[in-house]
């Protein structure tokens, strides 16, 4: 059954979701397309702004995109109040925001583990927190965090240990936010995708590269941003209601957990 107060007008935010070639843009085109009001959150305002027109050219839907550093709490509560004022509701929250290292954990750094923990972890409490307080005023709201096929392999794809361990701790985050706040009729879980051609891959993946991947993976090939994005499009939909505190491989079967 539908939630019965999902409303018609709704808004999905999406951090790190400005790059074209990013599942966060591919999720954010077929949201529109579903009628969802769009807030684009990311680091290049000039990009958030092209990509939110662009959006709204081609779905007719209202748009909003924001330059904003996920790891700056003034700058977080600036955005989000932003996107409050101008869209409706937010519903839905996606976080997409992160960066890969591909350092070995024996040459990785101090400074470069807190580097990739600051933006993918912090960043992600951060703007969760902000925008669940409307969520838990409203009584609905829909949370996903996208993991990784590396938090539960230690690497093996392209980024190495700060990544994976980042990636972790937010499916334990989302757990929490789960547990703690499902009684405010929010749901919150993970998407942890295998290996799909986009840029945290370190650029485009050509043909020969792509079969090296495609090795070990059951359907024998890589992953399509557009896949990626239809899951996160029902975990945020009103029929995804009674599904909260789950990680969601999306793999090919390189990973069966």
């Amino acid at each position: 059954m539908a939630d019965a107060a999902f409303p018609l007008e709704r808004t999905a935010i999406l951090t790190g979701a400005a790059s074209e070639r990013g599942i966060g843009r591919a999720t954010a085109d077929l949201l529109a397309s579903l009628g969802w009001a769009v807030a684009i959150l990311d680091l290049d305002a000039a990009a958030c702004a092209e990509a939110a027109a662009e959006i709204a050219r081609r779905h007719g839907v209202p748009t909003l995109g924001v330059g904003v550093d996920v790891t700056d709490q003034a700058a977080v509560d600036r955005a989000v109040a932003k996107v409050e004022a101008e869209l409706p509701a937010v519903v839905a929250l996606v976080n997409l925001a992160g960066i890969s290292s591909p350092t070995d954990f024996m040459e990785e750094t101090v400074a470069g583990w807190e580097r990739v923990f600051k933006v993918n972890v912090t960043g992600a409490f951060i703007v969760c927190q902000r925008v669940l307080a409307g969520m838990v005023e409203r009584r609905l709201g829909r949370v996903v965090c996208l993991s990784s096929i590396s938090a539960q392999r230690g690497g093996g794809t392209y980024s190495k240990s700060a990544y994976s361990s980042s990636k972790a701790a937010l499916i334990g985050m989302v757990r929490s936010i789960a547990r703690e706040l499902g009684q405010y009729g929010i749901t919150a879980n993970c998407v942890a995708p295998g290996a799909v051609d986009t840029d945290i891959m370190g650029g485009t993946l050509d043909d020969e590269r792509k079969a090296q991947m495609a090795q070990g993976i059951l359907v024998g090939r890589i992953g399509d941003r557009d896949e990626v994005a239809a899951l996160i499009a029902f975990l945020v939909g009103d029929k995804a209601g009674y599904v909260t505190a789950a990680t969601y491989d999306i793999n090919g079967g390189l990973q069966i957990s």
